[in-house]
């Protein structure tokens, strides 16, 4: 009987020379099946009852990966959301909530993550900063908002003295007492203890920013990586990814000199890896902690507060479908952006290299759903 897959190949001459190279091809197209199938199985089809985006931005030219908003001061419906595009030949984008491309960063060589804080102190003057970690020049870079200018002085090394250093994830911390500025990095692969490390944004002088490593912290299953981590300054901790086993969460201040894990939580919610994490608040202390199942194309929900008087206790509350594919990196906000996102926006990063902006009275709903 024929072969199913030989059968599509015309008769080939009887010499060993070309039964090895038929021999080749048939394993090379049997394991490019297995591969198809394989990722099949892994990316679930976006739902029917998946939330649509309000808009879709306009697409980068290589890869997003990562979003953050930016508010401004003067006006917030002139904020502006500011992502990544990830490749040798990357850089840093920013988008009105239109979803219109109107600056871009100079070239950076793969930026993955990045994160915005307020009021870092240069020159003695208040600068909005954009942070983000450039993976093959082992450092992070710093550029002032709106304009997406370098302040870093070409950019900041990263787990110096290491020999795992990738940069992927970057989360911002401003601390509540002083204001301090804070930079936690994580990387593509490294130790069980110590994954993380803390530097803090100072002045440099000359209109520049340095950083200062303070702090080395938090566990690592070894299952993939840990690129997602998210800050709430107001609570004054932070939660990461390890990816494919579980979200954990720690104290944000290394003056506290306290490196225990306070929680691990959605190690069962989870298809494959648990990625971007965005926080919504809707008060100083309450409001929603969302996670990426990435290969489900959903987002988990659980409550900012902890539940049942525990701080540290993380139930599910929702899982809600969208139609972002893949998603690594989201950010979220409550305040009034004008126009369709006067209860806040959610932004999610999405293959085919957009961003997708939604309405966050859409998530609302489906939390409030949940609920009943």
């Amino acid at each position: 009987m024929k072969n199913s897959i030989t059968s599509n190949f015309p008769l080939l001459a009887s010499n060993q020379k070309n039964i090895q190279m038929k021999n080749k091809i048939i394993i090379a197209l049997i394991l490019g099946n297995l591969a198809l199938t394989s990722c099949s199985n892994k990316l679930a089809p976006i739902r029917k009852d998946a939330v649509k985006p309000t808009i879709v931005t306009q697409a980068l030219p290589h890869d997003t990966d990562d979003p953050a908003i930016w508010i401004n001061p003067a006006d917030a419906t002139k904020s502006i959301i500011i992502g990544t595009d990830k490749d040798t030949d990357g850089g840093l984008y920013a988008f009105d909530l239109n979803g219109k491309i109107i600056a871009k960063s100079e070239v950076l060589k793969r930026p993955n993550n990045v994160d915005i804080a307020y009021g870092l102190l240069i020159d003695g003057k208040k600068v909005d900063v954009a942070v983000t970690t450039e993976r093959e020049n082992n450092r992070i870079r710093i550029f002032s908002l709106p304009d997406l200018k370098p302040i870093d002085n070409g950019g900041i090394a990263v787990f110096d003295g290491e020999l795992e250093r990738d940069p992927m994830g970057i989360a911002l911390y401003t601390r509540s007492s002083d204001n301090a500025i804070f930079a936690i990095v994580g990387r593509k692969s490294g130790p069980s203890e110590t994954y993380l490390w803390q530097y803090q944004l100072t002045d440099a002088g000359n209109g520049k920013a340095r950083a200062n490593v303070v702090r080395k912290f938090g566990k690592y299953s070894g299952k993939k990586e840990i690129e997602a981590i998210a800050v709430d300054n107001e609570l004054g901790v932070l939660y990461y990814c390890d990816e494919q086993f579980g979200i954990r969460k720690y104290k944000a201040d290394p003056a506290l000199n306290d490196n225990s894990e306070l929680a691990l939580f959605g190690q069962k919610n989870f298809k494959a890896d648990n990625e971007g994490i965005a926080i919504y608040k809707t008060t100083a202390t309450t409001g929603y902690i969302l996670v990426s199942n990435q290969q489900a194309n959903t987002f988990m929900v659980y409550p900012r507060e902890g539940a049942n008087g525990n701080a540290n206790e993380y139930p599910l509350l929702a899982e809600i479908p969208t139609s972002t594919i893949e998603c690594d990196g989201a950010d979220v906000t409550a305040l009034n952006l004008g126009g369709a996102f006067q209860k806040g926006m959610f932004v999610a990063m999405s293959n085919g290299m957009t961003f997708h902006f939604y309405n966050w009275e859409d998530f609302q709903n489906r939390i409030d759903s949940a609920k009943k």
